[in-house]
């Protein structure tokens, strides 16, 4: 075969990157510098000097005063938020608003260096649309403990949401596997093969044209109550992505899904005692409320 299709197999490469490394000399056959059309013979000693892997850029936000960030604890080893909407847990492709990593910056936090450069600190995260409780790692330590705590799923998380109509029953366990949308790239759903997510429920409060729930993550999927509760037709009141209805969501003055983090516990990092962290409802959830009571 000729150098460039041959070593298009053997590498997986495409044959004009292949073509390009043998016309700056990087391929050789027993020690003499290989053209691209040149043979490759049985038994031949085969060399090839490949680039160096492009390294990115990292991704990085600037610090800025997030309006409405607020700081419910912080100690040497964790900084507790409450996260106002509109706000992204840290920098990533194709955002530029504001971010708990840059907000925490801009108030003299330093955090946890563990983890990819734009995450540092993160332990988990909240969509931009969703508000409530969040924990950043302060010290290396915390961010080993509390990644841990997570991926072992001690961390008692607990949502609420107001969902559309009344599930049946009132109480119940959402078990169904979860990953990308096989249609749209920014959306999740319920799909066969997906990563196992459970979800627990209970009624809290029944209105007539929605209901307030309790959430008990017991994974924790990108989505997770959003695609669980759309699954069972009952979508976030305001979630016009996952098929909320748009009538409601304008008659209670939302523009994002009624979804809020409204507890937070683990065992704390630095001593081992148990804590909790509550994050009081914001202005637009709680006056969508007040408009369903009446």
């Amino acid at each position: 075969m000729r150098v460039d299709a041959g070593l298009s197999r053997l590498l997986g490469l495409s044959r004009t990157v292949v073509a390009a490394l043998a016309e700056d000399g990087r391929v050789a056959v027993d020690g003499q510098t290989a053209g691209k059309s040149d043979r490759l013979t049985a038994g031949a000693w085969l060399e090839v000097e490949l680039p160096e892997p492009e390294q990115q850029a990292p991704i990085s936000g600037p610090a800025e005063v997030v309006a409405g960030l607020g700081i419910l604890y912080s100690d040497d080893d964790i900084v507790v938020v409450d996260k106002p909407v509109g706000v992204a847990a840290h920098p990533s492709p194709g955002w530029t608003g504001p971010t708990v990593v840059g907000g925490l910056a801009a108030l003299g936090y330093r955090v946890s260096t563990s983890g990819a450069a734009e995450r540092q600190g993160i332990v988990h995260r909240l969509d931009v649309g969703t508000t409530g409780v969040m924990v950043v790692a302060t010290s290396e330590h915390a961010y080993t403990e509390l990644k841990r705590a997570f991926k072992e799923r001690t961390v008692d998380k607990r949502y609420h949401a107001v969902c559309q109509g009344h599930p049946d029953p009132s109480s119940g366990t959402i078990d169904a596997p979860i990953d990308r949308h096989p249609k749209h790239d920014y959306r999740f759903a319920v799909v066969a093969g997906g990563k196992p997510s459970v979800t627990h429920y209970d009624t809290i409060e029944a209105f007539r044209a929605a209901s307030l729930l309790d959430v008990h993550l017991e994974t924790g999927r990108t989505h997770q109550i959003r695609v669980h509760l759309s699954a069972l037709r009952h979508p976030c009141v305001g979630d016009l992505a996952y098929g909320a209805d748009p009538t409601l969501a304008k008659r209670l003055h939302l523009e994002r899904q009624w979804l809020h983090a409204r507890s937070l516990g683990f065992d704390h990092p630095g001593d081992g005692r148990r804590v909790e962290f509550v994050s009081p409802y914001p202005a637009d959830l709680e006056r969508a409320l007040e408009l369903l009571r009446d």
